[in-house]
């Protein structure tokens, strides 16, 4: 556990997972999960058992905390600007984290998947102590059942008002997004399914690879690993993500999927 982050008194922190006999000497790749929760709530050991796995397929994962309005009276934005700030940090810091800073995936679900996609498209929200020179873009996204249109219809709009301009993934994709996999249950009551398949519509377009992997009768929140370790959408949504992630080239070729431990 590190602090990335000091404002208003707050001090932000994330965990880190490596991966067995891990070895100073190299860079390895990196994949950071920003947690779910509308913003308002939720709790960055959400994406643990992702982390664990992935660390044991030889990636170092962060898991970073972030301001929500339950316990920081804070807004999206403030949210928006932290997950940019642990970005920063992680690439700023990457020598001594031994990270490979060209080689960095931002993850995550629900509000944490706005963040994650935001990340990487969104120009605005930067916080004044960041070292701005330092870009916060992502080199990969993998989102489970984001929150990417923050417009008029969609969801957070109450909250975010006329900034969705600037705030909303879908609306911001531009030339140059980073490869991105979109995971989504057919039955999620929050994201229609029509609004990731014109999201992976516009970014390839813009020439971006985009897949979209859909899964019947999901709801929101499928992808998480419950108590009794039973969720069949967590192992399918795993399996999803380390097939993108073998496909860009971040895993060993004879990576082989598995359970998580």
């Amino acid at each position: 556990m590190i602090t990335y982050k000091k404002i208003d008194k707050t001090d932000l922190k994330m965990m880190i997972f490596k991966p067995p006999g891990f070895d100073t000497h190299k860079k390895y790749k990196a994949i950071v999960f920003f947690f779910g929760g509308g913003w308002t709530k939720g709790n960055a050991a959400q994406f643990r058992s992702q982390a664990v796995y992935f660390a044991s397929k030889g990636l170092v994962c962060f898991l970073p905390d972030y301001r929500v309005a339950s316990r920081n009276q804070t807004t999206p934005f403030e949210a928006l600007k932290d997950a940019k700030s642990a970005i920063r940090f992680i690439k700023q810091n990457a020598a001594q984290l031994h990270i490979d800073s060209a080689r960095i995936v931002a993850a995550g679900g629900s509000a944490g998947g706005q963040l994650a996609a935001a990340t990487a498209l969104i120009a605005d929200y930067n916080e004044k102590t960041d070292n701005l020179k330092i870009s916060s873009v992502p080199n990969a996204l993998i989102l489970f059942n984001p929150v990417i249109d923050n417009g008029p219809g969609g969801y957070g709009f109450e909250r975010i008002g006329e900034a969705y301009l600037h705030f909303s993934p879908l609306h911001n994709i531009r030339k140059g997004a980073p490869p991105t996999l979109i995971m989504l249950g057919r039955k999620d009551h929050l994201i229609p399914v029509a609004t990731a398949e014109y999201y992976k519509t516009v970014m390839e377009k813009v020439g971006s690879r985009c897949d979209l992997a859909l899964y019947d009768n999901a709801g929101h929140g499928f992808f998480n690993q419950n108590k009794n370790n039973d969720n069949p959408f967590y192992q399918e949504t795993l399996n999803e993500a380390e097939r993108f992630l073998n496909a860009l080239g971040y895993l060993t070729a004879n990576s082989k999927t598995g359970s998580a431990n």
